[in-house]
């Protein structure tokens, strides 16, 4: 399901991204895959962010008004409601967190109703735990609530 390429230690490329107060950067996994959602939950972790799961779409609504995330990864089909129907009102309620669909439904037709309907990525299954990381971090640094860390953290005189 997930290809990891072995020849890296970590799935993380450049400097540590945090809200521009310093705290973690926050995501909501949306998975019903328990197996799933445990490992994107510690690759995160690892990258230094706060994550939070839901396996069902109407828990994740909640849990995405309260936690207000960054970004949002968000599996298609879910038990309850898809994850189409979960964008269409968090963007109904006003929440403009991006969005990356992460799903098995692979056709074009599925890809394009999932970027139309105001996802702002779509990655299928199996997928590169490593290109996924690299996705978020991309929409990540596009929100104005977060910054860089520096890579260097020597301060250097002359």
């Amino acid at each position: 399901m997930i290809s990891h390429n072995h020849s890296s230690s970590a799935p993380s490329a450049g400097p540590r991204l945090r809200r521009a107060d310093g705290s973690p950067v926050r995501v909501v996994v949306v998975d019903d895959e328990a197996t799933l959602s445990d490992l994107l939950r510690m690759a995160l972790r690892y990258e230094g962010w706060d994550v939070k799961t839901a396996a069902e779409g109407r828990t994740a609504i909640q849990l995405i008004r309260e936690f207000q995330p960054d970004v949002v990864v968000l599996d298609v089909m879910l038990p309850d409601i898809d994850g189409l129907q979960v964008l269409k009102r968090l963007r109904d309620d006003g929440q403009d967190v991006p969005i990356l669909f992460l799903t098995a439904k692979d056709a074009l037709d599925d890809r394009i109703a999932g970027l139309t309907a105001g996802g702002d990525d779509y990655v299928t299954k199996p997928f590169s735990l490593e290109e996924l990381v690299a996705r978020l971090r991309g929409l990540i640094r596009r929100s104005s609530v977060v910054v860089a860390d520096s890579a260097d953290p020597l301060l250097r005189v002359g």
